[in-house]
């Protein structure tokens, strides 16, 4: 299985940013998958983003609820994090992952770099 991230390396406080994870060697409908938005700052470490379950459940955590949402594109087997008003605090390492529960990840991608600054 292999996941890699897609979007913008830069976007501009207040801005919405938007990235996406294409799969290939597996399906993002595969009974009992989950595929996950982590990222990673210096500040704050590894953070759970949410996950979109084969089924098209979403969950997201709670401190992003407001402002996150989790979609797929089955035509495309991708998986799309979309985060509204971003601040610089939202500069990180954004990674796209695999796993049977939404809280374990067992293959993830490459990650992407994203920088929120004016």
């Amino acid at each position: 299985v292999q996941l890699q991230e897609s979007g913008p390396g830069l976007v501009k406080p207040s801005q919405t940013l938007s990235l996406s994870c294409t799969v290939s060697g597996d399906s993002i409908t595969t009974n009992s998958s989950y595929w996950t938005w982590i990222r990673h700052s210096p500040g704050k470490g590894l953070e759970w983003m949410g996950a979109i379950a084969y089924s098209g459940k979403t969950y997201v955590v709670p401190s992003l609820k407001s402002r996150t949402s989790i979609s797929r594109d089955t035509s495309k087997n991708q998986s799309t994090l979309h985060l509204d008003s971003v601040t610089p605090e939202g500069t990180a390492v954004y990674y796209c992952a695999r796993g049977p529960r939404r809280t374990t990840q067992e293959c993830w991608g490459q990650g992407t770099q994203v920088t929120v600054s004016s």
